[in-house]
């Protein structure tokens, strides 16, 4: 039940108690002019004391009205430093915590209400907020879609193995804010039998990895996947990892050992253990990052790609793909030394066996005309982000997949680069912090179209272009805009 309480705030009722919110402008033109948000409702209890290396525990009912004004704490702590995304931190110990923006803040009369997006931010397993005010999704809801964003546990509390905790404490913190999801987004105006989940880069990683989990499977519809990026850490991997934070803390991997280190010494630890290097480049495209969702035999009991093989997820629609030069900016200081690296050496430093080197140069031609660093970052991208597209593509074989590739250079660096597309998602090219990431005045009319095909996806399933298919068909995000047939064929010779 929705209760006005003057032109600012709104009431709802949820499960656990009332939340109040406000209301807020969309922005271009639509059917709703405003609409409201409910900022830091939390859906567990505080992950701290003797919760802390537990599965959430679902939130207590509370009495009287709970103010969800403001944006709840994030399991990022302090100054994120320099990111392409605003993504601030807040402080304080309540971080398991949704943020809900609607049109329609009440239960639809006939039980019908909007489609609902679940957001998942990114930033590695082990940074990023939902706090962002890209996130906010006003402009969804100008669009009749509801607007969920999720916060979880990060790094070595949500992801690292310790002896006698559960394994995987941040994938279950996304199943719980999915089942509170389920409950109570009727209340504010949102359809449960409606419920698109979407992410950029590990938050892509995470709607996969929900896509090929068999538990998750009644608690979304369909999958936005954006830059995604699969952690899939083997069991051995994230068991090692978590002896060595451990010994490196002079502390038993265990859940007393770990309880007795406070959060600023286990974050400390987690950044001097995850230290990137030149000399670790290798290791990290090999095998990814060593904190993320595990196979731990429970709630993941395979690989994704396996699960996506065997058909988990086939029934559920899938839109996927990237920016075309993810992370050539990560190589953009390294210019002036890479010119004088042999193309063949620098290619076998990033993993490239010698048979496939002449094909891949020949498919990637116009990247090599540009240099060895945007050859490096191309190499980066394709091997990181833009090869998984075509493989979830084909382990999925005929289920419902849609691909598209964001190809419009960022004014700023001169490509497309890593989380370029998201503010176009979010059509929210107004917002502020936009400059560094894409450059003066970008093309709010890409804007318009990229926006209105996540939402004509997000209400009835379908993009607006045809499926992948074996011809491998895409969307090409441009000015202008484009469908081609073998959109992703440049990265085949990786494979």
């Amino acid at each position: 039940m929705q209760t006005s309480t003057g032109t600012e705030h709104v009431e709802v009722t949820t499960r656990a108690g009332r939340v109040r919110g406000t209301w807020v402008p969309t922005t271009g033109a639509g059917r709703h002019t405003r609409s409201a948000a409910f900022r830091g409702i939390p859906f567990a209890e505080a992950p701290v004391g003797p919760l802390r290396f537990a599965a959430p525990a679902p939130k207590a009912p509370w009495d009287g009205v709970l103010d969800a004004l403001e944006f709840g704490a994030t399991a990022q702590r302090g100054d994120p430093g320099v990111t392409l995304i605003p993504e601030p931190s807040v402080a304080g110990d309540s971080t398991l915590n949704v943020n809900v923006h609607t049109p329609t803040p009440q239960t639809p009369a006939d039980g019908t209400g909007l489609p609902v997006l679940v957001y998942i931010h990114g930033g590695g397993f082990f940074a990023g907020s939902p706090a962002s005010p890209w996130y906010e999704g006003h402009n969804f809801n100008r669009d009749d879609v509801v607007t969920v964003t999720i916060s979880y546990r990060l790094g070595f509390d949500g992801f690292g193995w310790i002896d006698g905790a559960p394994s995987n404490r941040g994938v279950r913190d996304w199943l719980l804010a999915l089942e509170w999801v389920q409950e109570n987004i009727a209340a504010f105006g949102g359809d449960p039998g409606r419920v698109t989940i979407a992410g950029q880069s590990a938050g892509g990683g995470a709607v996969l990895t929900l896509l090929g989990m068999e538990k998750a499977q009644h608690l979304f519809h369909g999958v936005y996947c954006i830059s995604g990026a699969l952690a899939d850490v083997a069991a051995a991997r994230s068991e090692a990892f978590g002896r060595e934070l451990g010994a490196r803390a002079g502390v038993e991997p265990t859940v007393a050992g770990f309880s007795s280190l406070t959060e600023e010494r286990i974050l400390a630890l987690q950044k001097e253990a995850t230290k990137l290097d030149p000399s670790s480049i290798g290791t990290i495209i090999e095998e990814g990052l060593p904190l993320g969702p595990v196979v731990d035999g429970d709630l993941l009991p395979r690989p994704t790609r396996e699960s996506l093989r065997a058909g988990i997820g086939a029934d559920k629609p899938l839109v996927l793909g990237t920016t075309d030069d993810e992370f050539t900016m990560a190589m953009a200081e390294a210019a002036k030394t890479l010119r004088w690296v042999p193309t063949g050496v620098l290619l076998g430093k990033l993993g490239v066996a010698k048979d496939r080197r002449a094909a891949y140069l020949k498919a990637n031609a116009d990247v090599v005309a540009l240099g060895k660093a945007r050859l490096a970052g191309r190499v980066l991208t394709d091997r990181m982000f833009r090869a998984s597209v075509l493989q979830v593509s084909a382990d999925r074989g005929d289920a419902p997949t849609w691909l598209y590739r964001f190809r419009w250079p960022s004014g700023t660096f001169g490509f497309a680069e890593h989380c370029l597309d998201v503010p176009f998602f979010f059509d929210c090219l107004d917002g502020p912090a936009m400059e560094p990431l894409a450059g003066p005045h970008p093309p709010q009319a890409l804007a318009d179209e990229l926006h209105a095909a996540a939402v004509a996806f997000i209400t009835d399933g379908h993009p607006g272009w045809p499926q992948a298919g074996a011809r491998g068909i895409a969307r090409v995000w441009d000015v202008p805009s484009t469908t081609v047939s073998g959109a992703y064929d440049a990265v085949k010779a990786l494979l």
